[in-house]
C-alpha cells in the first residue's frame, strides 16, 4: 500500500488517499474532488475541473495519468 495526498495529484490539501496501486488512488482523488466541490469548497473547483477535463479528453489527460502512475510507483510503501 502506499499514499498519495490530494495535494500530489493536483489539488488543494493534504487529504490522504491510500492504495494498492495508482488507479485506486486516482480514484478515490477523483471521490474526493466531486465530494468537497459538491460540498461547497471552492478552493478544489480548480482541481476539480481539471480532473473532469481529463475525463472528458482522455488522450490530452494522458499525460497527466503517467506522471501520477510513475509519482506513485516512485513512492516507498507504507
Amino acid at each position: 500500500m502506499k499514499t498519495m495526498t490530494c495535494r500530489q495529484l493536483g489539488g488543494p490539501c493534504d487529504q490522504a488517499h491510500v492504495g494498492k496501486d495508482a488507479n485506486v488512488v486516482i480514484k478515490a482523488q477523483d471521490a474526493h474532488l466531486k465530494e468537497v466541490v459538491t460540498a461547497g469548497d471552492t478552493a478544489h473547483v480548480p482541481a476539480w475541473k481539471e480532473m473532469q477535463g481529463r475525463w472528458k479528453h482522455p488522450i490530452a489527460g494522458m499525460g497527466w495519468y503517467r506522471q501520477a502512475k510513475r509519482d506513485f510507483a516512485a513512492l516507498p510503501e507504507n
